[in-house]
C-alpha cells in the first residue's frame, strides 16, 4: 500500500528526452544493498538484482578466477575465507592502525595489508591486493549494471548514497572516491536517518506546529538515533509541501547487527571447543562458516526461544551441532542493553528536548527486529511511542531516491525540504602573527560549526594579517578513536602584494576574508579567500587620479557638443583574490591518478570478465549444437522432418562433422578461443542450413503462393469492373475514373505474372522434399510486388470532377457572352460575377 501511494504521489516529469538521465539511489550497508532507479517509464520502487531479490548482499569474492557478487561471493566464504570480502562499510577511510580495523579483524576473515595511504587493502589469495575503495567501487558497478539492465542499456551515470551521520570527512571522502573509480558521478550524500524522514513524510501531510520523530535505525555494523522536526510549508496552498528539520542525532558506531552475531559466534565456539575439545579461531574457513551460521541462528532467535546450530564438516571432517536459546544469546549481550537506547538519549540532548516532546519512535533497519533490542528501545522510550510505519529495510533509499530526485531537477516530486545538520564540533586554527622577533607562537582555534550546524551554512572570517599563512579545519576532538582530527589546511598566499595595491587605491586597514563552508553532504572547505579594505571617495588617492585626468584631457575646438550623459566614475573594487591552495589531512583522500589507475584496473578485470564469458557462452553454445544435431542424425524415423528434407550423403557429411567436432573439443576445449569454437559450429551450420532452408520452404512455399494467387485474382475483378465502369462512362458521356491504356497496361502485367507462376510452380512440382527448390517464396513475394504497387496505385486513384450542367440556354448564352466581352448590359455577366459562380459551381463539386 505505502509503494502504491508513493507511486500515485511521484509524477515524473521531464524537459526533453535528450537531456534527461536516469538517476540511481544506493543504500550501501554493512550487510546489505538496496537500491532504486529513477527514470522515465521505469516503476518507482526498489531494484531487483539478477535472481529478483530486493536486496544484495554487500559482498565480493573470487572463486579462483571467477569474480562473485552479493550472495554468490557470501555463500564462498566457507570455501575461500581470504578471497571473500564482506562488511567493507567499517573501512571506509579508516586508518590503517585505527581500533575500528582491528574491530574488523574480529569479525572477518580477510587479510588487510597497509596502503601508501595509510588506509586498508586487502590481500587475495592470490597475493594481489585491492584497496577498499576499488572492492566498493566493484560493488557500486555491480548495482549499475543491474540498474542499466533495467533501462535496456541506457547508460547510468549519476548516483546519490545514504551515508550515517557519524561519518567524518575521511569516510565521506572515501565513498566519493568508490563512485568516482566505478565510473559514475556523486549527486549528493544523504544521511541515512533523514532519507528514512523524507520517506516517511512522502505519504503524510503535516500542520504548521512541528511534529518531532525520532528515527531509530538499528543496523548492522552501528545504531543511530535522528530526531526529524515535520511541518507544513505553505499549508493554504494547493501544492503545500513539508519541511523537515533535523534537530539532533546520536549514535553507537561499533553496536549493531555484526556485534550481536559475533557474540553468539562466540557462543558457538565456546561450545564446539568444550566439545570437541579444539579451538577453531584459527581456522579461518571455520570461522567464515560459524559466522554465516550466526547469522542465521540469531534470525531464527529473533520469532523463536531456540535454534539449532549445523555446521557440516566444520573442521577436520568433524559434523558440529548445537542447540542455542535466547535466554543464553541475550544474557552474552547484556552488556550492550544500555548501549542499545543511548543514542536516542544523546540525540535528545543535542536536540535540546525531552521524551515529552517526542510524537514517535520510527524502528528502521535490520537489527531493529532482534527483540532485545526492541526491549531496550520500548523501555526507553515506552510502548506507545514506538512504530513500525515504515519499511525497516526499504524506506532509506526509497527517501534517497525521493530527495535526488528533488535535487536533480528533472524530476517533479512532492516538495520536501530538509535541513540536515553536522554531528561534530569544527574548528579553524592559525598560527598567530608574531608581534616580534621574541614572541613565542600561539595557535588561536575559533569554533566555526558546533555540532548541530545546519548543513548548507556558510561563514566568512576576518583575518588582520600582514603576511601568507596557513589556516587548518580540524575537529574540536578526536570523533573516532583512532581517527586523525586535522580535515585540511588552506595556505593564503599573495597578501602583501593585495594588501599593498589595496592601500595605493586608498583602502583603510586592509583585512583578510575567507570563507568556510558545511556543505549539503556534510564537506567543510575554505572558499574565496580575499584581500579586503573600505575605499573612501573624496581620498586622497582619488583626488590626485582625477586632477591627473582633467589636466590630461585638452577639448577640440572643432568637436561638436555631445549629448551622451556624461559616465560617472567607476567604483573601485575594494577586494583582490588570493591564491588558494589545500593541502589534505593526514589520512588524504585518493589523488586523481589514483583514481584514474584504480578505474583502469577495474575497466581491464571488467574486459577480462567479458572475454572470458563470451568464451565460455561459445563454448557452450557449440556444445549443445553439437548435440542437437546428434540427435537429429540418430533419430532415425523416416517420418521426420530433418530425414524427409535431408539426403543420405548430406547426413553421411554431417556425421563425419560431427565426429570431427565432438573429437576437437575434447581436446582443444580448455584451450580454444571464442573464435575457434565459432569457427566449428559454423562448420557444420554450413551443412546443415541447406536442409532448414528447404523445411522452412516447405512450410513457406503454400502461403506465399495463397498470396500470390490472392493478388491474381483481385487483379482480374478489378479488371472486369474497370472495363465495365469504362464502357458505361463513354455511353453516358462522363470521364472515366480508369482510362483504356491503364486498365490494359494493369492486365498486360497480370497476364505476365500469371504465366510466369504457372509455368515455375508446375516446375517446382517436380522437385523432392530432399531437395532444393526451384521457387522460393521469396521469389514469389518479389514478383508479385510489381502487380501489387500497379493495382493500389489505381485503387488510390481519385474519381475526376463531372463539370455541372447548365440549367437554361439563356444564361448558356449570357455566360458565353460574358465571357466574350458583349457591350449588352442586361444579357451580360461582369467578371464578378463570373467569378462568384465559377467558384460556387467549384464549391458544389467538392461538396
Amino acid at each position: 500500500m505505502n509503494r502504491l501511494l508513493l507511486g500515485l504521489l511521484l509524477c515524473l516529469s521531464f524537459w526533453s528526452h535528450t537531456t534527461l538521465a536516469s538517476l540511481l539511489a544506493i543504500d550501501y550497508g554493512t550487510d546489505w544493498i538496496k537500491a532504486s532507479l529513477m527514470s522515465p517509464g521505469v516503476p518507482f520502487d526498489v531494484l531487483l538484482n539478477r535472481d529478483s531479490k530486493r536486496k544484495i548482499q554487500s559482498s565480493v569474492g573470487w572463486k579462483k578466477e571467477d569474480r562473485l557478487f552479493g550472495s554468490d561471493a557470501f555463500n564462498i566464504a566457507g570455501r575461500y575465507p581470504t578471497d571473500t570480502f564482506s562488511a567493507l562499510k567499517y573501512l571506509h577511510g579508516a586508518p590503517f592502525d585505527s581500533p575500528t580495523v582491528s574491530f574488523y579483524t574480529s569479525l572477518s576473515t580477510a587479510d588487510l595489508a597497509k596502503t601508501s595511504r595509510g588506509t586498508v587493502a586487502a590481500r587475495r589469495s592470490d597475493g594481489s591486493e585491492w584497496s577498499v575503495e576499488e572492492l566498493i567501487a566493484m560493488q557500486l558497478g555491480y548495482v549499475r549494471d543491474l540498474a542499466e539492465s533495467a533501462v535496456n542499456g541506457e547508460k547510468v551515470t549519476d548516483v546519490i548514497l545514504t551515508v550515517p551521520p557519524y561519518f567524518t570527512q575521511h569516510e565521506r571522502d572515501a565513498v566519493i572516491d568508490a563512485v568516482e573509480i566505478a565510473g559514475m558521478r556523486t549527486l549528493a550524500l544523504v544521511h541515512d536517518g533523514s532519507s528514512v524522514a523524507i520517506n516517511y513524510a512522502m505519504t503524510r501531510t503535516f500542520s504548521d506546529v512541528p511534529e518531532h520523530h525520532i528515527i531509530y535505525d538499528a543496523g548492522a555494523s552501528a545504531i543511530r538515533a535522528t530526531i526529524a522536526s515535520f511541518s507544513s510549508v505553505d499549508s493554504k496552498s494547493k501544492n503545500a509541501g513539508t519541511s523537515i528539520n533535523i534537530a539532533g542525532v546520536g549514535f553507537e558506531r561499533q553496536v549493531g547487527g555484526n556485534e550481536l552475531d559475533r557474540r553468539l559466534r562466540e557462543i558457538l565456539i565456546k561450545d564446539f571447543a568444550r566439545k570437541h575439545k579444539q579451538d577453531v579461531r584459527s581456522d579461518k574457513r571455520a570461522l567464515a562458516k560459524l559466522w554465516k551460521e550466526a547469522n542465521r541462528v540469531k534470525t531464527i532467535l529473533s520469532a523463536n526461544a531456540d535454534a539449532v546450530a549445523s555446521v557440516e564438516s566444520l573442521t577436520n571432517d568433524i559434523d558440529y551441532r548445537s542447540k542455542v536459546t535466547r535466554a543464553e544469546f541475550e544474557s552474552a549481550c547484556r552488556d550492550l542493553t544500555g548501549r542499545f537506547a543511548k543514542p536516542i538519549f544523546d540525540a535528545l540532548a543535542n536536540a535540546d528536548m525531552t521524551l515529552d516532546n517526542i510524537t514517535s519512535v520510527i524502528l528502521t533497519g535490520g537489527s531493529s527486529r532482534t527483540p532485545m533490542v526492541q526491549a531496550a528501545v520500548t523501555a526507553a522510550v515506552g510502548k506507545a511511542r514506538i512504530a513500525q510505519n515504515v519499511n525497516a529495510d526499504e524506506a532509506s533509499v526509497l527517501g534517497a531516491a525521493l530527495h535526488g530526485a528533488g535535487l536533480s531537477r528533472q524530476f517533479k516530486t512532492k516538495d520536501i525540504r530538509l535541513t540536515d545538520i553536522g554531528p561534530y564540533d569544527i574548528q579553524v586554527s592559525y598560527i598567530a602573527e608574531a608581534k616580534n622577533e621574541n614572541s613565542k607562537p600561539r595557535t588561536i582555534n575559533t569554533l566555526v560549526f558546533p555540532a548541530g550546524s545546519k548543513a548548507g551554512s556558510r561563514k566568512t572570517l576576518t583575518f588582520k594579517r600582514k603576511d601568507d599563512f596557513n589556516v587548518k579545519l580540524t575537529y574540536r576532538s578526536p570523533p573516532v578513536p583512532g581517527y586523525p582530527s586535522d580535515i585540511l589546511e588552506a595556505e593564503i598566499k599573495g597578501i602583501p602584494e593585495a594588501l599593498k595595491n589595496l592601500t595605493d587605491l586608498g583602502a583603510v586597514d586592509p583585512v583578510v576574508k575567507a570563507t568556510v563552508v558545511l556543505s549539503e553532504s556534510g564537506f567543510v572547505s575554505v572558499q574565496d579567500p580575499v584581500a579586503f579594505g573600505e575605499i573612501k571617495d573624496d581620498s586622497l588617492s582619488d583626488k590626485e587620479t582625477l586632477a591627473r585626468s582633467e589636466s590630461s584631457s585638452v577639448p577640440s575646438s572643432s568637436q561638436e557638443p555631445s549629448a551622451t550623459p556624461e559616465k560617472k566614475p567607476a567604483k573601485k573594487d575594494n577586494t583582490i583574490p588570493l591564491e588558494l591552495k589545500i593541502n589534505l589531512a593526514s589520512v588524504p583522500p585518493m589523488s586523481v591518478a589514483e583514481k584514474r589507475a584504480a578505474r583502469d584496473r577495474l575497466i581491464a578485470i571488467d574486459r577480462l570478465e567479458a572475454a572470458k564469458h563470451a568464451r565460455e557462452e561459445a563454448r557452450n553454445s557449440l556444445e549443445g549444437y553439437l548435440y542437437r544435431v546428434r540427435d537429429l542424425l540418430e533419430d532415425g524415423a523416416s517420418d521426420s522432418p530433418f530425414v524427409k528434407c535431408s539426403q543420405e550423403k548430406e547426413r553421411q557429411a554431417m556425421q563425419k562433422k560431427l565426429q570431427e567436432g565432438f573429437a576437437w573439443l575434447s581436446e582443444h576445449g580448455d584451450d580454444a578461443s571464442t573464435k575457434d569454437f565459432i569457427e566449428q559450429r559454423s562448420a557444420l551450420e554450413v551443412m546443415e542450413k541447406p536442409i532448414i532452408h528447404r523445411y522452412q520452404e516447405i512450410e513457406e512455399f503454400p502461403k506465399a503462393l495463397n498470396t500470390s494467387q490472392m493478388w491474381n485474382w483481385s487483379t482480374r475483378l478489378f479488371i472486369t469492373e474497370a472495363k465495365a465502369n469504362l464502357t458505361a462512362s463513354q455511353d453516358s458521356d462522363i470521364p472515366p475514373r480508369y482510362t483504356k491504356e491503364e486498365i490494359e497496361s494493369l492486365e498486360k502485367t497480370l497476364k505476365e505474372h500469371e504465366r510466369w507462376m504457372n509455368e515455375m510452380v508446375e516446375k517446382q512440382k517436380s522437385v523432392e522434399m530432399n531437395e532444393d527448390p526451384i521457387l522460393e517464396s521469396s521469389v514469389l513475394r518479389e514478383k508479385v510486388k510489381p502487380l501489387e504497387t500497379q493495382l493500389q496505385k489505381l485503387l488510390k486513384k481519385k474519381a475526376p470532377r463531372i463539370p455541372k450542367k447548365s440549367g437554361t440556354a439563356s444564361s448558356t448564352t449570357a455566360a458565353s457572352s460574358g465571357t466574350g466581352g458583349s457591350k449588352s448590359g442586361g444579357g451580360s455577366s461582369s467578371p464578378s460575377s463570373s467569378s462568384s459562380s465559377s467558384s460556387s459551381s467549384q464549391g458544389h463539386d467538392e461538396l
